[in-house]
């Protein structure tokens, strides 16, 4: 992990933590909450390459440049497979430097906000198609990495996530954004919309857990 949290940090305190990943393509901003739902302390956030810096074209896997779709099947073939070999070993080395930095913190979920989980067979056009094709690829290679460390997450849609928070922890959109805040302020700046989806995420895995305990 790296920008950890300043003075006031709990790290070594809390025993329940949660990851949240705003999902890119190629790459994801992560960020690592701890305690509970009703009171999360921002422990750190991290860039994630999903993809190879030094193989630009996994970034965008199914595009030929810009605004094409790739239609070569052996070309995409190859470039998923880098791309689920960059991800498993960057999940990876980031879930055990996670660990090895809270020994005595369990991570119990993580949630990944993506901008949609459509299955691409249903779109027509060609690009939007590209993009959607990269969106479930770099969520699924997420998913899967995540759970070879023993990481169960849930997928959110980013345009429906604040009003999931809303219902899921039981705050007002307010009060909501205003812990939002006060977690960019521990982590410290930038501090945009993906790092405040990803904080959420976490947050909403810390709630996660009791919450499906209930359920049952």
């Amino acid at each position: 992990m790296r920008d950890k949290a300043g003075p006031g940090s709990t790290a070594g305190a809390a025993a329940t933590a949660a990851f949240g990943f705003r999902i890119k393509s190629g790459h994801a901003i992560v960020v690592v909450l701890a305690g509970s739902a009703t009171e999360p302390t921002a422990l750190a956030r991290s860039v994630i390459e999903l993809s190879d810096p030094a193989v630009a074209e996994t970034r965008q896997p199914y595009h030929d440049r810009f605004f094409k779709q790739e239609n070569d099947p052996r070309e995409i073939a190859r470039r998923v497979r880098i791309v689920e070999r960059c991800a498993t070993r960057a999940i990876a080395a980031f879930v055990t430097g996670a660990r090895r930095e809270i020994p005595e913190t369990t991570v119990c979920r993580a949630g990944l906000v993506v901008g949609s989980v459509i299955d691409p067979a249903r779109v027509a056009n060609p690009h939007i198609r590209a993009h959607a094709s990269e969106g479930r690829l770099f969520r699924t290679v997420v998913e899967d990495a995540l759970r070879a460390q023993g990481i169960e997450s849930d997928v959110l849609v980013e345009k429906t996530l604040a009003a999931t928070a809303i219902e899921r922890l039981g705050r007002p959109d307010r009060d909501i954004k205003r812990s939002l805040a006060a977690f960019g302020q521990a982590l410290g700046g930038p501090w945009r919309a993906d790092e405040k989806a990803a904080a959420t995420a976490a947050w909403l895995a810390l709630a996660e857990r009791p919450r499906r305990a209930r359920s049952r």
